[in-house]
């Protein structure tokens, strides 16, 4: 990494300090959030209920781990995200945290976030943690993400496995719903990020990352969009008639999938030159809806997991009834 750390230095300054907020940023905050909040609702919709201090840690270390996976893909992708205008800014490019700071950030948070997972729970979420950090930083940061154009539909894996891990934390096992919270992100990721990719591919050519926007085109990219989102449906509708799941997830995931249908529809009848001429203003609300998409789904899970959702299901029932 020494030609790296060079260049970081000339071109992105290097002179300054780096401050808390400098690594706070190393750790991907907005990426963390994700995984706390997933992982979350897995520990939470889990059949067996941890004591609020071993959750709290579940937690805590399980942000950390991802937290760690964060520092790491930084540290290797230091060069390409020197050339793209959306992460030019990091850390790293920027010159203010130098590539072995990461790479020693990341081993650190990795070992501490796994082995206390371990003992606040069980070896089973520990080993889980140990793999999604292994998953994200080798096998998708190190090879796919700039070998294969599937970078994106197999590195996935690594953002779906948190509601997993918390399942596995409170309960020692996993089962069918950790499953199908795993495959609702599995599936929802390739639509997410190819939306994102069909406004950002610039960034994506001048890096030379393999983007199916940079391989195959944007034609190509859309109709992919519109198959993974259609077969994500059944993964998210497939979900409500399971234990996690009734009849106020059902309801939401019903609008969300309609929405989303639509949405990846509209995607692949655009033309190119109608989407560059208002800048993408679909594929970017489209975006958008994809990030509330997976949000309202967890969210509604762990509506269905309180005491007080059978009773609004009756209200709801209820009031279907007296004006229908």
């Amino acid at each position: 990494m020494s030609d790296i750390q060079a260049d970081i230095a000339v071109q992105g300054g290097g002179t300054g300090e780096a401050g808390f907020g400098d690594y706070v940023q190393l750790l991907k905050p907005r990426v963390m959030s994700l995984v706390v909040f997933t992982a979350m609702v897995g520990l939470l919709v889990a059949p067996v209920h941890l004591h609020p201090v071993e959750s709290l840690a579940a937690i805590i270390f399980i942000a950390l781990g991802g937290g760690a996976s964060g520092a790491l893909n930084m540290w290797w992708d230091a060069d390409i995200d020197r050339v793209m205008r959306r992460t030019a800014k990091r850390p790293l490019p920027a010159g203010t945290i130098q590539p072995g700071e990461a790479l020693g950030l990341g081993l650190a948070l990795s070992g501490i976030s796994v082995v206390m997972l371990a003992l606040a729970t069980n070896v089973l979420a520990g080993g889980l943690l140990a793999f999604t950090i292994f998953f994200y930083a080798v096998v998708y940061t190190i090879w796919l993400k700039r070998s294969t154009p599937q970078n994106i539909v197999i590195g996935g894996a690594a953002g779906a496995f948190p509601p997993m891990i918390g399942w596995a934390a409170a309960t020692g096992q996993i089962g069918i719903e950790s499953v199908l919270m795993f495959l609702l992100i599995f599936m929802w990721t390739p639509p997410h990020f190819w939306a994102l990719a069909l406004f950002m591919n610039d960034d994506y050519d001048k890096a030379r990352v393999p983007m199916l926007t940079v391989t195959h085109g944007r034609r190509a990219t859309r109709a992919h969009i519109l198959v993974y989102t259609l077969a994500l449906m059944p993964v998210a509708l497939g979900a409500a008639f399971t234990t996690i799941g009734g009849p106020i997830y059902l309801a939401v995931s019903l609008v969300l999938n309609a929405l989303f249908v639509i949405g990846a529809v509209r995607i692949w009848r655009r033309r190119e030159d109608a989407a560059q001429a208002d800048k993408y203003a679909v594929e970017k609300r489209f975006f958008a809806l994809s990030l509330a998409y997976l949000f309202l789904h967890f969210m509604a899970f762990l509506v269905e997991a309180t005491p007080w959702a059978d009773r609004l299901a009756e209200l709801a029932h209820w009031g279907a009834v007296t004006w229908g």
